[in-house]
């Protein structure tokens, strides 16, 4: 029974901790999907967090491939880099220059989109998903291994966290992109991810709960703006005076 106890706990840690450290993987979706068409958001966001899923359990079947990563590589100024160590670093820059990319659109307008020469079709957009679940994956499936002993039991926390990340994903990308300083807000939260992920690259560990805190302090300060914003645009009235 006590087994049985400790199985649950352990699942329901992880499926909580899989979605915490998915909500930057959701971000990063809600932003590329919104520069599709409409039809076909819906479907890039599905494929994106199935392609999640997969790359996680993937990760999850080739224990002995993942361990190997940790092996040191190569030394650059007395750091030893190790093949997640480069995952995370590359990933950290093409976050960087994918981030920084886009606010250069936001702010320049259609001057800032004629210079971005990148077509957003929605094949390049799910190449750019994955690249980028792989770099988040590696954290959340290192962590679950350290939590749990049985794959069984990472496997169906992965799935259960991706669902019910289906069913918010949705919501988060249509909030993002009806708000202009929400989605600038996210740029900004993949700005710093990326920071996070190189010095995470170069040994620098940043704890993920100053990180998640900020995030949501900052989302805190902007859901009371909008609010603020809202109450402040209400229409007028106009009396009629054929009714006085």
């Amino acid at each position: 029974m006590a087994f049985d106890v400790q199985i649950i706990v352990s699942l329901l840690t992880l499926v909580l901790l899989e979605i915490v450290l998915g909500i930057d993987n959701i971000v990063f979706i809600s932003i590329l999907t919104g520069k599709l068409p409409k039809q076909q958001q819906e479907r890039a966001r599905i494929t994106g967090l199935s392609m999640a899923m997969l790359t996680r359990i993937l990760l999850l079947l080739s224990l002995t491939w993942l361990m190997k990563l940790t092996f040191p590589l190569f030394t650059i100024i007395g750091n030893e880099i190790s093949g997640k160590d480069l995952i995370l670093i590359l990933g950290g820059i093409f976050l960087l220059t994918k981030s920084t990319r886009e606010i250069h659109e936001k702010l320049e307008g259609e001057e800032g989109e004629a210079n971005y020469k990148i077509k957003n079709s929605f094949a390049s957009v799910i190449v750019q998903i994955t690249l980028l679940d792989i770099v988040f994956s590696l954290d959340s499936v290192i962590t679950a291994i350290g939590m749990a002993n049985q794959l069984w039991v990472m496997i169906i926390a992965v799935i259960i966290a991706v669902v019910f990340m289906l069913f918010l994903s949705g919501k988060i990308s249509d909030f993002v992109n009806q708000h202009p300083t929400v989605k600038m807000l996210a740029l900004s939260f993949l700005l710093l991810i990326g920071i996070t992920l190189i010095a995470e690259g170069f040994d620098q560990h940043i704890p993920k709960g100053y990180i998640y805190f900020s995030m949501a302090f900052s989302l805190f300060v902007e859901m009371l703006n909008l609010r603020e914003k809202g109450k402040k645009s209400k229409p007028v009235v106009l009396r009629n005076p054929l009714s006085d």
